[in-house]
């Protein structure tokens, strides 16, 4: 019963997921490791569970990584590649989020720099500059309050 229930809720999480812009692959790979209770899962477990192409699996997990949700761990005696969701992966994935925040502000600043002084555009984005000059100053704080109190958890 409760492999159906974790089966239920773990679709359920991943139909909310692709509903906010996941890939759909990428939402139930994602689920299905927040839900699995072995510490490691290969790919072809993954699509196993997912009755999914290795394929398709393969370019979820690759998502996954490259935005530090899920690392690649090592599992003695297998010759197989083995995943898990990071222990503090909503952090990193925040963490990571600084570059696109920097990357906007510096867009920003590019656009403020080509407009007119007193134009709508210099002032929209200007607004833009400030908002994520505001996130970028933001985030840091916030993320390590939350590693306090996560660390004050464990």
């Amino acid at each position: 019963m409760a492999d159906a229930n974790h089966q239920h809720a773990a679709e359920q999480l991943a139909l909310v997921l692709t509903n906010h812009g996941l890939q759909r692959m990428t939402a139930r790979v994602l689920a299905t490791l927040l839900f699995t209770e072995q510490q490691t899962i290969t790919a072809g477990e993954l699509a196993d569970r997912l009755h999914a192409s290795a394929g398709s699996v393969s370019g979820a997990v690759k998502m996954l990584t490259s935005v530090g949700l899920v690392e690649r761990v090592p599992a003695p005696a297998s010759r197989r590649d083995h995943f898990r969701l990071r222990d503090d992966a909503w952090a990193v994935l925040y963490t990571n989020q600084n570059e696109v925040l920097a990357a906007m502000k510096k867009a920003a600043q590019a656009g403020i720099a080509a407009t007119e002084r007193k134009s709508l555009a210099r002032r929209r984005l200007t607004q833009m500059n400030d908002f994520y000059d505001f996130l970028l100053g933001e985030i840091p704080p916030l993320l390590d309050r939350w590693r306090q109190r996560s660390d004050g958890e464990t």
